[in-house]
């Protein structure tokens, strides 16, 4: 697809890209309050992109508390028209590996409390938006055909389950969002992939397998100890992948 006016939302691991050559950065104020933190304008492979760290920072917002409607509308107001999230996430299904990154196509929501929609009723407005698929097909196949031609390793599917955060899920807990069909979990998948579609931005997210969820690692391994293996190798692919797509 043309990806038009580009931008990236950097999650855990990825609170700024090293090699984005910038141009410049401003604070955006919306109607639903401040971005989690400045706008940051620049060129990487020589294409326009704006970057938003979604946790702050200094990566100090948690899940549960970043302002996903301020973030959606700042980019919208910037003239963002496709959204690349990248998110580290949990793995469920046999092949999202600590270090995989996968393309997730389909998402379940076990959040709660936060501001799910812009149609909040305070303007009158109300608009019922379809949500399958969740993220936006073109610009998911655009991520795979420059994974094929970098020759990048890239899951091409995967149902993300979002949860609530800040803490880590229990083993039952992950035992159950397996039988309803989960393969990784992560906590800031939703509302983020339903506002940008309500906000008329094509959204995919690069979901990077950091750790084994609950129950499913190596008998005495700590959860925290594969995240600190396994997120530098993720988020290079990560990095790799943004790099390929814009050029």
């Amino acid at each position: 697809m043309p990806l038009g006016h580009l931008a990236v939302i950097g999650g855990t691991g990825l609170n700024d890209l090293s090699d984005l050559d910038i141009t410049g950065q401003e604070k955006v104020t919306t109607p639903y309050g401040e971005a989690s933190a400045p706008l940051v304008r620049g060129r990487l492979a020589d294409k326009p992109l704006v970057f938003l760290a979604r946790h702050g920072e200094g990566h100090r917002i948690p899940p549960h508390a970043i302002n996903y409607r301020a973030n959606i509308q700042a980019l919208k107001q910037a003239g963002v028209q496709a959204v690349i999230a990248v998110a580290a996430v949990g793995g469920i299904r046999e092949d999202m590996v600590p270090g995989s990154v996968a393309l997730p196509d389909q998402i379940i929501d076990y959040s709660w409390g936060r501001s799910h929609s812009f149609y909040d009723g305070s303007d009158g407005g109300l608009e019922h938006i379809e949500f399958d698929p969740p993220y936006d097909e073109s610009l998911r196949q655009s991520l795979l055909d420059a994974a094929v031609q970098a020759g990048i390793d890239l899951i091409p599917d995967g149902t993300y389950g979002c949860t609530q955060g800040p803490r880590l899920e229990t083993a039952a807990e992950i035992r159950r969002m397996r039988q309803d069909g989960c393969d990784i979990v992560g906590m800031t998948g939703m509302p983020e992939a339903a506002l940008a579609r309500e906000a008329g931005l094509a959204y995919a997210c690069l979901a990077v397998n950091v750790n084994w969820a609950a129950g499913l690692g190596a008998p005495g391994e700590g959860i925290h100890d594969q995240i600190q293996q396994a997120l530098e190798t993720g988020m290079d692919k990560a990095r790799q992948l943004l790099r390929a797509i814009c050029r």
